[in-house]
């Protein structure tokens, strides 16, 4: 008798393990089939296609929205004159600057829309933190505001976190790794679909970290919705071979990247910025400049334009930037969704 009902509950343990078994890999399956449903942009092997199904390639600049809310809109009018088709935007989550709120940002989306703008946003409050926390602030960021960004697939790309983790030692390696392969399926089971820019360890430098746990981080994604994010400078973006090393660190490896920061010198040493969009153009990479206006003392040579409405734009840095040969006017093709 005690056999008996030992096997009863037993069994019955077993029935209700593979019906809640089922019922997850059920509603599972049903989340994901609706997710791939709402996919705007989207990543295959080392290229982002537009929800048309066109390979689009990035051409833009950085704006840092969260300092500089009041001129948002005069700036992006300006950005469009340039040719852009890409705006990757500062946000801040509150953590270290005021916080950017869903009407803020509804009214960033809306005015990149109406200047034919991709728009990529990010919370810069991670940089210089190296706690997985830190990252964990930024998504819930994002899933706070979904409302917002449910539906703007085709438009949105998001791009968690700035430059985290600042360390790049063989132990933050594998913090980055294990960071985004927590945060992604958190926001993919909060219901946003858009592709997932994710800067490079080291403050965005350490683009070798692609090679080494990057196809991890893929394959934490129901999606597979990636693209990697090197910021080139210094010694990340000094030299041709260094840019192209960096560079194959991902196509090598058949993973999507763009280099979404990147200027003409900077504190750390001189950068080839000529060979960057060149070797972009040439190679299909997308590109984002740093940065609109705004940088304050000592790298306010990083100033792409010495007005915000793009009359002036910097000898040295924004006139070649945008009018170069392999510059942003002579390469930029808007986006197919606009």
């Amino acid at each position: 008798m005690i056999s008996f009902e030992k096997n009863m509950k037993d069994n019955t343990k077993l029935f209700f393990c593979v019906i809640t078994f089922f019922i997850f890999t059920s509603c599972t399956t049903t989340s994901l089939n609706h997710l791939q449903k709402k996919v705007g942009f989207y990543v295959k092997d080392t290229v982002l296609y537009d929800s048309n199904n066109v390979p689009f390639v990035m051409r833009g600049v950085n704006h840092m929205h969260t300092w500089y809310p009041n001129e948002t809109e005069l700036a992006l009018k300006a950005i469009r004159e340039t040719g852009c088709n890409t705006v990757r935007i500062v946000l801040s989550n509150g953590i270290q600057w005021q916080k950017n709120d869903k009407k803020s940002l509804k009214k960033i989306i809306d005015l990149c829309k109406a200047n034919n703008l991709v728009c990529v946003l990010e919370v810069h409050d991670t940089t210089g933190t190296k706690d997985e926390d830190s990252l964990l602030l930024a998504a819930e960021y994002f899933i706070e505001m979904k409302d917002i960004l449910i539906g703007q697939e085709d438009y949105v790309i998001i791009n968690v976190a700035n430059e985290w983790p600042v360390s790049s030692t063989q132990i933050s390696l594998h913090v980055w790794k294990n960071g985004y392969a927590k945060i992604i399926p958190m926001l993919r089971n909060e219901g946003l679909a858009h592709t997932i820019m994710v800067d490079c360890a080291g403050g965005g430098q350490n683009v070798e970290c692609i090679e080494l746990f990057g196809k991890d981080i893929l394959n934490s994604d129901p999606l597979k919705n990636v693209i990697f994010s090197a910021h080139l400078y210094g010694k990340a973006g000094g030299t041709p071979e260094i840019i192209k090393k960096n560079i194959s660190f991902a196509t090598d490896s058949n993973l999507c990247i763009c280099v979404g920061e990147f200027g003409y010198k900077h504190t750390d040493g001189d950068i080839d910025e000529e060979f960057i969009v060149e070797y972009c153009q040439k190679e299909g990479i997308g590109y984002l400049a740093w940065c609109w206006k705004g940088n304050a003392p000592p790298v306010e040579y990083l100033d792409i334009a010495q007005s915000w409405d793009g009359s002036r734009l910097s000898p040295d840095w924004g006139y070649k930037l945008i009018n170069g040969v392999n510059g942003i006017r002579a390469t930029s093709k808007p986006c197919s969704v606009f």
